[in-house]
């Protein structure tokens, strides 16, 4: 099975003791594989690709029936229920793609001090992290609180 899908054979047993993917034993103790394991190996591989956890595949693979082969209305039901966080997850990365190179462009590297970005060290007031990157701005900003731009 793990040659099979290009996997480790550490993750293929990973992935049967984590329930994500069964397996039965033979007399010897060897795992034996049903055919519809290479699809949910591939679910996990793809949805691990896009950035769910495990925790979250072991949830939409639980949703999937057990007692036969997974159909593509079956799959379709678990897209369509993650394509609204992969929207935002997109939209978070294109936002971050077209400013990253207004920090970087300055030279300073400093968003703590950047009298251009974030004067007085505005960003703190939204909280920790890199709050330009992930879409908040000066205007989120209370006016009291910034300096007036020059």
């Amino acid at each position: 099975m793990a040659e099979r899908c290009g996997l480790a054979p550490s993750a293929v047993r990973y992935y049967d003791d984590r329930g994500l993917i069964r397996s039965r034993r033979t007399a010897g103790g060897q795992r034996r594989f049903s055919r519809d394991t290479i699809r949910r190996i591939a679910f996990i591989t793809a949805a691990q690709r896009v950035g769910k956890s495990l925790d979250e595949v072991a949830d939409a693979l639980e949703s999937l029936p057990g007692v036969r082969t997974p159909t593509h209305q079956d799959w379709s039901i678990i897209a369509r229920s993650w394509r609204p966080g992969l929207d935002e997850q997109i939209a978070r990365l294109e936002a971050l793609r077209d400013r990253l190179d207004g920090c970087i462009g300055c030279g300073c590297l400093s968003l703590e001090r950047c009298a251009l970005w974030n004067p007085d060290d505005a960003a703190a007031t939204l909280g920790t992290g890199a709050r330009w990157l992930e879409g908040e701005s000066l205007e989120d900003v209370d006016s009291d609180r910034r300096r007036p731009n020059d």
